[in-house]
């Protein structure tokens, strides 16, 4: 029972808005860093936002700053990827992964649970 569930992808016009959630079951977000990654068909999965244990520290890769913000409301166990004026090469499968802190360093051992992905498709 122990899962993580994004939600909120689909198709969207260039210039538009997503907002991407990360859902918990089983176990509690808040006691885990949550990375958001992205993989575009024939590239390699790439992480573009973290998010603090405590949410205190957030991380944006240059590709996507300014134009995403990741939150967490932890009383609905999840942390959220707000998308905005999105670009047709932000078209990819959006997946979450939560873990120790070190996971928003780029360490990826100890990491407690990742999603399955939802599929952001930009395009006019």
């Amino acid at each position: 029972q122990v899962q993580l569930v994004e939600s909120g992808g689909g198709l969207v016009q260039p210039g538009g808005s997503l907002r991407l959630s990360c859902a918990a079951s089983g176990f509690t977000l808040d006691h885990y860093a949550v990375r958001w990654f992205r993989q575009a068909p024939g590239k390699a999965r790439e992480g573009i936002s973290c998010v603090s244990i405590d949410g205190a520290s957030t991380y944006y890769d240059d590709s996507v700053k300014g134009r995403v913000t990741i939150s967490r409301d932890n009383a609905k166990n999840r942390v959220y990827l707000q998308m905005n004026n999105l670009k047709p090469e932000d078209t990819a499968v959006y997946s979450c992964a939560a873990g120790p802190e070190g996971l928003c360093s780029g360490s990826y051992y100890g990491i407690h649970s990742w999603g399955q992905g939802t599929q952001v498709t930009v395009s006019s």
